[in-house]
């Protein structure tokens, strides 16, 4: 703190010293107006040489006071301003330097600790810190200056005064935080009780029938008696302890006055001290206790911050971290790394320091296609996160291109270095946003000197300008944005996720503005999509514009002003339009629609209540909850009492019609206001477009439709939401023709600008994958890495784009990391890794040599692994369940259990040796021979999931070795893991087809 304040608090000293010598001013001159002024024995007073009346004198000093009232008033605003100001300086600092280390932290840090509570660190639990950075050294310097200030005028009145002031202090200081912690104390008694008592609220609502059943109402209003009995008597201790404590601080304040009254009165009557000495001195000490309780909260508050900053201490310095001289400024060069990858005999540690990658010692081939097989979630995790610094390794080292990785400045990782996976992380912004992020390293052109930007360098932020232009295309190789933009549309071809984006694309709005040619174009199209949905037999399923026609897609005010709103016409936007209300008044539309409304949201209520518009049909309406919560309210009030709309309520109610088209409300739209709407757009649409402003744009055949989607400007109409599979042709169809004549690459183009919601929520897979992946490939890296990253392609298609990625990015290194290949042959370099080992000859005497020098909890988890059920379990998990295991052992021959036996003893893994499952038959005959059972097969779990007796008998066919899982464990595992339990659904459904 210190450190980046040192100028600003000395100058904040400097400003707070000058106060004492007005407060002693403050302090003073009252005396003097007594004594000197008014108490004065001669009509005529000499002061310093100079004569003056009484009554001048008087006004003088009056004056005098007055001013120093006034410096004094002002240089404590000054202070408080500068320590405000220096407060929110330095928590702007704090909260930029934590947010700065959240940026730091090693990837597995995050799974340990929640968002949540990083968040509420840095922005609530800092909030009161940054008040005590600015009053570090002002505050008790303020305070204690000016207790020393009072004190020392009540000594130089009299001795007598300043003993007085300061003889009851230390008892203060002693007796009421005493009281205070009592009172502390049982407040938390309170708080406790008051959970009893929530708790006690909530069972009874919860079984109020059954206390109602059961009789059982009276006993347990008792219950809730005595606890509300307990509260109050928790409460009167409180007020009692309270009370005498403000009493007590109240009665010892008043006992120094009560000394100045009594000895400082007889001191003026023997004339040891004036009048006006003791009218100051009292007048100081009310002045004296202010300082002195800000001095006690200081202390208190110093405290506390000193708890919350080890508590945040403790939160921001996780081991493993990006060093700050990795992460700051720019680094000297940016090297590129097109060479070897070398792993140096890694290993990896989690967090509990169990291994999770073990001596990896392996080369990756410059330039090379290189597939690596990870079967496990956690090593494939640890392994990317390995080749992209996220995770250091516990040993070893990883070479890249002759560099040691974990020293180089993440600026050449980030430039060098391409990782993708299925499930990217994305920001609220576009979608070109979150793409062209690598291209966004530094801003462009020379810094500006404004105001903001020297107070966030003062306040130690960034420099940069947020507003400035960062895309650098050169980053990429490539000469500007429009270059860059073609570079984006040649990876999302390569990738084959044009066709996707561009269906997407065809349901985007746009400003034609922004977009010129493809506005042009869709105009353009018009009559030859018009031609081809009428050869196609699809007119029935499209809307067509037409100003002599009602259009049943279109929502109510589109249809009455014969056009489109630009934007949304919501309750608020409508309320604003008073010229417009009024003139549909006037036309006597407002009854009729209100009609309307009430129609629709009597239909709606019935379909979706008041609690149903998270529904996933109500959202496709369009209609704004609170304006259907309101409208319900609103119809009610006008049903019972035939309440006049004001211009306001008129507006909630028309924004459901306004919002919702004939075609979404089906026979509630008659026949008899589709004519109406149709006359008065013919006579009156001109007049109420002058009314409604920008807010609308004119349909009109020759002209682009801002309202409408693309597919909807192309087809000049609207696709009938009840046309099922034929309304999914004609989208199809006008698609065809878009493509046909060469416009997809513009439409996909849209997607660029497609707003992201926060965390991509609004985003499937469908185009969260080609974000990702364009992501990592658009600045052209050495080292491009997919984790998973097409893992809803099927094999076909990722071969195809294993061949395009490597046409794009010819010298790129690319590594696929995925749980396994069916094509491993197609890659130039191939590797599998099991058990956090790399598959080798040498593998056996690895796991041989493992099981002799660690516990025999390792050797179950390399059993456990090597089971197609758990092999994906994450490694927590897997010792959980190896440590309840227990090795099981058999001779040929031997019964491991039979048919009808309890399943208590748990589920068998096979590790080694066969079994067969046995049938029993009745009498002499032989057991039918149902399943042969070998290494990594999983017997009995069905009789622990579904607690019914065996099915089948197990008799050991060879000699045996298993691991018996327990029941409990076993159940553990499965409800707690998604993956095994989809797995185990799996096994059930092959039992079921066999």
């Amino acid at each position: 703190m210190w450190k980046y304040s040192k100028r600003d608090q000395l100058i904040l000293l400097a400003v707070t010293s000058t106060l004492f010598p007005v407060l002693y001013l403050t302090l003073e001159l009252p005396k003097r107006i007594i004594n000197d002024a008014i108490g004065a024995a001669n009509p005529v007073i000499q002061v310093w040489g100079m004569t003056f009346e009484q009554v001048t004198y008087l006004g003088i000093l009056c004056v005098a006071f007055l001013l120093a009232v006034l410096g004094h008033g002002l240089l404590k605003m000054r202070i408080n301003t500068m320590k405000g100001v220096l407060s929110e300086r330095m928590l702007r600092r704090f909260r930029y330097q934590l947010i700065a280390r959240v940026l730091r932290f090693p990837q597995p840090y995050f799974e340990r600790v929640s968002q949540g509570e990083l968040v509420s660190m840095v922005t609530a639990e800092s909030e009161p810190m940054g008040g005590l950075m600015g009053d570090a050294i002002s505050q008790p310097v303020l305070q204690a200056g000016q207790m020393l200030t009072i004190l020392s005028f009540l000594f130089l009145q009299s001795v007598w005064f300043g003993l007085a002031a300061v003889a009851l202090i230390p008892l203060q200081a002693w007796l009421i935080p005493k009281l205070q912690r009592q009172v502390n104390l049982l407040n938390k008694t309170r708080i406790q009780e008051v959970r009893v008592l929530a708790a006690q609220i909530g069972e009874s609502a919860a079984g109020a029938s059954t206390l109602r059943a059961n009789g059982g109402w009276r006993h347990r209003m008792a219950l809730v008696t005595q606890q509300l009995g307990r509260l109050f008597e928790i409460r009167f201790q409180i007020y009692q302890k309270k009370f005498f404590m403000k009493f007590l601080n109240n009665f010892i304040s008043q006992l120094t006055p009560f000394l100045f009254y009594s000895v400082g009165g007889y001191l003026v009557l023997q004339g040891a001290v004036s009048l006006g000495a003791l009218v100051a001195a009292l007048a100081a000490y009310k002045d004296l206790s202010s300082p002195w309780k800000e001095l006690l909260a200081y202390y208190n508050q110093t405290q506390d911050m000193s708890l919350r900053w080890d508590v945040i201490l403790e939160r921001f310095a996780p081991a493993g971290m990006v060093d700050e001289k990795l992460f700051d400024g720019d680094p000297e060069e940016r090297p590129h790394l097109s060479g070897d990858i070398v792993l140096d005999h890694v290993s990896v540690r989690d967090a509990d320091g169990n291994l999770v990658l073990d001596d990896l010692d392996v080369t990756l081939q410059a330039g090379g296609v290189i597939g690596i097989a990870v079967p496990s979630e956690e090593d494939r995790r640890a392994l990317s996160a390995l080749l992209t610094r996220e995770l250091l390794p516990a040993s070893g080292k990883v070479i890249v291109s002759g560099h040691d990785l974990s020293s180089l400045h993440q600026a050449v990782l980030a430039a060098r270095i391409g990782h993708a996976t299925s499930r990217p992380v994305m920001f609220q912004g576009t979608f070109g946003d979150n793409v062209m992020m690598p291209m966004r390293f530094r801003p462009n052109g020379t810094p500006g000197d404004d105001a903001e930007r020297k107070e966030a360098i003062r306040a130690g932020n960034s420099a940069d300008s947020y507003s400035a232009d960062w895309l650098d295309p050169g980053l990429a190789g490539l000469e500007d944005a429009k270059a860059l933009r073609a570079w984006w549309l040649r990876l999302i071809e390569g990738l084959g996720s044009g066709a996707a984006l561009f269906r997407r694309g065809t349901e985007q709005r746009f400003e034609p503005l922004l977009h010129p040619e493809l506005a042009t174009r869709l105009v353009a199209l018009r009559p030859k999509v018009q031609e081809a949905v009428q050869a196609a037999g699809l007119a029935e399923q499209a809307y067509l514009i037409n100003p002599d026609l009602y259009n049943p897609a279109l929502p109510v005010a589109e249809n009455l002003l014969f056009a489109t709103a630009r934007v949304p016409v919501t309750r608020d936007l409508l309320a604003g339009q008073a010229e417009f209300l009024g003139q549909l008044r006037q036309l006597g539309l407002d009854k009729t629609l209100v009609n309307l409304t009430q129609d629709v949201i009597d239909m709606l209520r019935q379909i979706f209540g008041l609690d149903g518009t998270d529904h996933p049909l109500f959202r496709k309406l369009g209609l704004d909850p609170k304006t259907y919560e309101s409208a319900i309210e609103l119809i009610e009030k006008t049903r019972e009492n035939g309440h006049a709309l004001s211009d306001a309520e008129l507006a909630n109610l028309l924004a459901v019609p306004f919002a919702i088209s004939a075609d979404q409300i089906g026979p509630a739209f008659s026949e008899e206001l589709k004519a109406r709407i149709l006359e008065l757009r013919h006579s009156h649409s001109q007049e109420l477009m002058r009314c409604i402003g920008d807010v609308f744009t004119p349909l009109d055949p020759a002209t682009f439709a801002p309202g409408l989607t693309v597919l909807e400007n192309a087809l000049f109409g609207k696709v009938s939401q009840m046309g099922g599979t034929k309304a999914d042709e004609l989208r199809k169809l006008v698609a065809g023709v878009l493509i046909d004549s060469d416009v997809q690459p513009l439409v996909v183009e849209l997607i660029y600008d497609m707003p992201v919601t926060l965390g991509g929520q609004n985003l499937s897979a469908t185009y969260a994958e080609p974000l990702a992946f364009t992501r990592a490939t658009i600045k052209k890296p050495d080292i491009l890495i997919l984790d998973q990253a097409l893992a809803s392609y099927d094999m076909t298609t990722q071969i195809a784009v294993y061949q395009n990625l490597r046409a794009l990015l010819p010298d790129t290194t690319v590594i696929y990391i995925n749980d396994g290949f069916e094509t491993p042959d197609v890659f130039d370099q191939y590797i599998e890794v099991k058990q956090g080992r790399i598959v080798s000859e040498e593998a056996d005497d690895l796991i041989a040599e493992d099981g002799v020098s660690s516990a025999d909890l390792t050797r179950k988890l390399r059993a456990l692994e090597q089971t197609p059920l758990f092999s994906g379990l994450d490694r927590s998990q897997l010792r959980l369940l190896a440590f309840g295991a227990r090795w099981y052992n058999a001779g040929a021959g031997d019964v491991v259990f039979l048919k009808d036996d309890e399943p208590t003893d748990g589920a068998y893994v096979m590790i080694e040796g066969d079994a067969g499952l046995y049938l029993p038959k009745p009498g002499d005959e032989a057991d039918e021979l149902i399943l042969t059972v070998g290494p990594g097969a999983l017997v009995g779990e069905l009789g622990l999931i579904r607690k019914e007796p065996r099915a089948l008998s197990m008799v050991a066919e060879s000699d045996i070795t298993c691991l018996r899982i327990g029941e409990e464990e076993f159940l553990a595992v499965v409800e707690h893991d998604a993956a095994v339990a989809y797995k185990l659904l799996q096994v059930v459904a092959g039992y079921v087809s066999n």
